[in-house]
């Protein structure tokens, strides 16, 4: 039992790791291609960017295989792989429940990261990348990743989720990870400045935190921090991607 569980904790490291580098990978690729120079300079910015995010993958990775394994053997968690198990209305709402719960907890222990000790001890580690890029999205504390990587695992212990849900979940956390770092706007400008901007997080909008700090902690919706009265609106982008203020590219009316 116990190599295989091992086994399973070391694969599922693995595999986000290697994610984590194809994707961050292919964005700042894009990137370089898109904005010529953009994170020149930057490089021991970026060597130290991937050297906490392969750490986070080892934190994110080990409980994912220990539940990958539980499932397998055990049937410890609520995936499951036949959609006729659930009606099929569920399988959208189960991902909408698991980007919002998701987003709740992250908005919650983010904003709290940001009182002066946990920021010392913790947060400041993702927030020495000014600007981040495409390599940032998970550059944290091993105390902050493990806050982070604890959220998913205990989902699936408790809501039921089609296993491509699943996957659906982990393609939209990944990828609104890397792109909300990436220094540049990758979401066309009807849609940033548009009805679906106001209630969704984009690079734009996650700029302005990493500018301003006290401001915009969600993840994947505007939601908490329009309810709390933290949504500052969106920052912007120099030509080199450095952050600037509110308004810049036709400007937000957020609360």
């Amino acid at each position: 039992m116990l190599p295989a569980l091992i086994f399973s904790a070391c694969a599922m490291t693995l595999i986000v790791g290697v994610r984590y580098l194809v994707v961050s990978g292919a964005f700042a690729w894009a990137t370089a291609r898109r904005y010529p120079g953009l994170y020149a300079g930057q490089g021991r910015q970026i060597r130290r960017e991937i050297g906490w995010s392969l750490a986070s993958a080892a934190i994110y990775g080990v409980p994912a295989g220990v539940l990958a394994w539980g499932w397998d053997q055990h049937s410890w968690t609520r995936i499951y792989s036949h959609a006729a198990d659930y009606p099929l209305w569920w399988l959208p709402l189960s991902v909408l429940v698991f980007l919002f719960a998701h987003d709740t907890w992250f908005y919650w222990t983010h904003r709290w990261m940001h009182r002066p000790a946990p920021f010392r001890v913790a947060h400041a580690v993702h927030h020495a990348s000014r600007p981040p890029t495409a390599w940032a999205a998970m550059a944290f504390h091993p105390w902050e990743a493990l806050s982070g990587a604890i959220v998913i695992p205990g989902l699936v212990l408790i809501v039921p989720i089609h296993v491509a849900a699943l996957g659906i979940v982990l393609a939209v956390m990944t990828v609104m990870g890397v792109t909300n770092h990436m220094g540049w706007e990758v979401f066309p400008r009807y849609w940033v400045q548009g009805k679906m901007g106001r209630w969704l997080i984009t690079a734009s909008h996650h700029q302005r935190h990493h500018t301003d700090y006290r401001c915009n902690y969600g993840l994947y919706f505007r939601f908490w921090d329009r309810l709390c009265g933290t949504d500052r609106g969106l920052g912007a982008f120099d030509h080199r991607g450095r952050g600037g203020g509110a308004g810049a590219g036709g400007g937000d009316d957020a609360a």
